[in-house]
């Protein structure tokens, strides 16, 4: 079974500054009908505009994902990270007890464009950590997040998996799933079939029962997510 998250039908958070769509109940758009998907909590599409940015707050037991589309963001807490994290890269904060941090857009011409993730995690408090990597532009499917860090993967501290989607015009591809597992989509870019149901940029597919999930590119390049989740 697919369940489209239609891309038109998100909730928005505009401040001038920032420019978000929210996937999910976020802040102050409430749905009680999308409050997230397995341990998937958080998509939002942020654009923000140049030098402005997100002052030091804080975050605890949740695993927090950035992924830049667009610029580059300069990231600091207070564990003593000072990072800037360009497009293309992915960027993994597990709060534990308590992070607190920055993130700014890190040019003063140019916007910023990034996916905030959220993901609850499966133990509570513990150290904070960081980890953050460009795992390149390989076509087809490519491990980013794990809950052991397999094949380079960042380490997640939930039973999930995340993988970087990225196909040729045209192109269709495979991917077999584990019985009782759930699967979400998120496609960025380019036009993507699941099966029969298409999907357009900024749309998310809520998948349950399927044992192979069958991608077919449309007319130009495809860039989505694949979160295999509890």
């Amino acid at each position: 079974m697919i369940r489209v998250r239609a891309s038109e039908a998100r909730g928005r958070g505009n401040h001038g500054w920032l420019d978000s769509r929210h996937s999910f109940s976020f802040a102050d758009y409430y749905d009680p009908k999308h409050m997230g998907f397995s341990a998937l909590r958080v998509i939002n599409e942020d654009q923000v505009a140049p030098g402005a940015g997100f002052g030091s707050h804080g975050h605890r037991d949740m695993e927090i994902i950035s992924y830049v589309l667009d610029g580059v963001i300069a990231h600091q807490d207070s564990e003593g990270n000072v990072q800037q994290l360009p497009a293309g890269e992915f960027q993994l904060m597990s709060a534990g007890r308590g992070i607190r941090h920055s993130e700014f857009n890190a040019s003063e011409s140019r916007g910023l464009r990034f996916l905030q993730i959220w993901i609850e995690p499966d133990q509570l408090g513990g150290k904070p950590g960081y980890q953050q990597k460009d795992f390149g532009r390989a076509n087809g499917l490519t491990l980013v997040l794990s809950p052991d860090g397999e094949a380079g993967s960042l380490r997640l501290r939930q039973d999930a998996k995340l993988y970087q989607l990225l196909l040729d015009a045209d192109q269709p591809l495979t991917h077999a799933t584990a019985p009782g597992r759930r699967q979400y989509v998120h496609l960025i870019r380019g036009e993507l079939r699941i099966g029969n149901t298409p999907l357009k940029p900024g749309d998310g597919a809520m998948i349950e029962h399927l044992a192979q999930l069958a991608f077919q590119a449309g007319a130009q390049p495809v860039q989505a997510l694949l979160f295999d989740l509890p």
